[in-house]
């Protein structure tokens, strides 16, 4: 199984990227499994349950350490904590998935790409471990491979191909 993060500030194009490379590697007939790190503070911080109606819901307020639900195809997991960065990838890789996609945990070890929008945010974020790849320092020579612009779709996809080892081993 081969891992990569996806790091940035809110709004740098992280799920946006993901998500297109989700879809281009499920056309490649390539498995995968993505962990997403929910970063949002305050309100709207928490993530959004299920109705309470709904039996998951109700054997989740009940205090259940983990509720599973299954049916149509698809199934719900919910954990009553917030486990571990290790427990997430156990979790995630329990199907062995061709590709592990990870949505931020940037301070966590792993290949990492990084989406900025400026040189303030290339600024804060150049200090992380491990960067493969740099995306959106556009007037600005680095001293990791990069991509300027985060609308050159083709680069974006040609640099995950190559990361990947090509089609055959990725």
């Amino acid at each position: 199984m081969k891992i990569l993060h996806v790091v940035g500030f809110k709004n740098s194009g992280k799920t946006t990227l993901v998500s297109r490379w989700v879809q281009l590697l499920k056309t490649k007939g390539f498995s995968v499994s993505v962990i997403k790190q929910h970063g949002h503070h305050g309100e709207h911080g928490s993530l959004k349950m299920p109705d309470e109606n709904t039996d998951s819901m109700q054997f989740f307020q009940s205090g259940a350490d983990l509720s599973i639900v299954s049916g149509g195809g698809t199934v719900q997991i919910m954990l009553n904590e917030t486990p571990s960065f290790e427990r997430l990838k156990k979790l995630a890789s329990m199907d062995q998935p061709d590709i592990l996609l990870i949505e931020g945990f940037k301070e966590e070890a792993g290949s990492k790409v990084v989406l900025v929008r400026n040189e303030v945010e290339w600024d804060e974020l150049k200090r992380l471990n491990n960067i493969v790849l740099v995306v959106g320092v556009e007037n600005k020579s680095i001293s990791f491979p990069q991509i300027r612009s985060r609308e050159n779709l083709s680069a974006l996809d040609k640099w995950l191909w190559e990361w990947c080892g090509g089609e055959a081993s990725c």
